[in-house]
């Protein structure tokens, strides 16, 4: 069973991803979006690491066919870096350190700002 979130601005309520799927496994990372040939509109990747960091949060786009928004977040849910990736792009990486990114389609780029802060409220699934 996958553990989902819905993501949320912390000030206002709003919801900005209706369903995130929560990847803190090795090989949740490993898979990411690749392969896929379609990602819904109100879905998506939480992406979890250990610590913040640049290089563990930095993504390529081998073996993903669609553009995506990627969204880094430190470790409060402050937005840090947002950035419209591109299929078959070696990296991607923030421009500070991250604890957390998003991956969803390129749509999110329009609800989120860096400086914003976002939670990840449990679902039922």
């Amino acid at each position: 069973m996958a553990d989902w979130r819905v993501i949320r601005h912390a000030e206002s309520g709003r919801v900005v991803l209706p369903r995130a799927r929560w990847c803190d496994s090795f090989w949740c990372h490993f898979r990411g979006l690749m392969l896929r040939r379609h990602l819904p509109d109100d879905e998506g990747l939480l992406f979890v690491y250990g610590r913040e960091s640049i290089a563990e949060t930095s993504i390529h786009m081998f073996f993903v066919f669609f553009s995506i928004a990627a969204v880094w977040l430190d470790g409060d849910g402050r937005v840090v870096d947002a950035k419209l990736a591109r299929p078959w792009r070696p990296y991607y990486g923030p421009s500070q350190p991250a604890r957390y990114l998003v991956e969803a389609r390129p749509a999110l780029l329009e609800h989120v700002t860096v400086g914003d802060r976002l939670t990840f409220d449990d679902t039922a699934e």
